[in-house]
């Protein structure tokens, strides 16, 4: 794990590596050469309708990454240019240092914010009745769960209304190894020893990996999932087969289905989990998915 950019320190704390991926500003000015405009807000501070909005929440394995990290930036720019949307990429907590399920917790108090926000981009701009959640591995983690709790309290998020949710490459696990996990188990980019160390930092104390942050098909799923279904949401998810958590994400897929949620799979047959993380066809898959979901509401 030379190129995991942190290092676990013998009191149990990490250090990351600083700057190991460039950060990319935000962009509120027009005349700024760039595909779309974007702007910081801090949540705990404290209409005219036309576009969609896409709250996105990061990947990096919990530990990791920020919304400011170019890569993400730049995939939420394309994402707002191309369906169009107005994006909302939240910031979190991290593991170690906040287990979850703070990171759930902070996408929870996102939503709450959003709901009551004065923001005069949203305002202007955004259709609070069309709103989908997303994020790319951890992310994804972190939107799936977040869609539950949100799902259990949807008349206190109005004008908020969810329809559905993007799951990129969503980072579950299990103690059992699936069979993608074993035969990519020496992944260069993402070993299973690597996968095993993100989730010992993230998980509550004591917990394993059958834990249901971790895994969210043990015990038949959470209960939460048929209100989801009740609710009409839709789930899009987009999973890489080059990815040692594929078999992970086929088999949520099914458990969903099973459950009655409407859901929409797309398998990339070369997708790896950390390369080609924007293409056309996920862009495309991810656009098609917004306006289809925004028509039959």
């Amino acid at each position: 794990m030379e190129n995991f950019p942190v290092r676990i320190n013998a009191d149990g704390t990490i250090t990351r590596e600083p700057d190991v991926l460039p950060r990319t500003p935000a962009k509120p000015d027009p005349n700024d050469n760039t595909i779309a405009l974007s702007k910081d807000f801090t949540v705990n501070q404290s209409k005219n309708i036309w576009l969609p909005l896409i709250i996105h929440f990061h990947g990096g394995g919990f530990v990791l990454i920020s919304a400011a990290t170019s890569t993400i930036h730049e995939y939420c720019q394309l994402i707002a240019a191309q369906i169009p949307a107005v994006v909302v990429t939240a910031e979190y907590r991290l593991a170690p240092e906040h287990r979850l399920p703070a990171a759930y917790d902070d996408g929870m108090e996102v939503l709450h914010w959003l709901k009551t926000s004065q923001d005069g981009w949203l305002q202007q701009y955004a259709d609070f009745s069309s709103c989908f959640l997303t994020g790319d591995s951890a992310g994804g983690n972190l939107a799936y769960q977040v869609g539950l709790r949100a799902s259990a309290i949807v008349d206190d998020l109005l004008p908020l209304t969810i329809k559905g949710l993007i799951l990129i490459k969503p980072y579950f696990s299990g103690v059992k190894r699936t069979e993608s996990e074993l035969r990519l188990e020496k992944d260069p980019d993402f070993p299973l020893a690597l996968n095993d160390t993100c989730w010992e930092l993230a998980l509550p104390l004591g917990a394993d990996r059958d834990h249901e942050y971790c895994n969210p098909t043990v015990g038949g799923g959470s209960k939460l999932i048929e209100k989801m279904s009740s609710l009409g949401w839709r789930v899009m998810e987009y999973v890489g087969f080059a990815d040692p958590m594929s078999d992970r994400q086929i088999e949520f897929l099914k458990l969903l289905d099973q459950k009655g949620v409407a859901v929409v799979g797309h398998v990339d047959g070369s997708g790896h989990r950390t390369r080609d993380f924007v293409g056309p066809a996920l862009c495309g898959y991810f656009k098609d998915f917004v306006l289809s979901s925004t028509k039959t509401a």
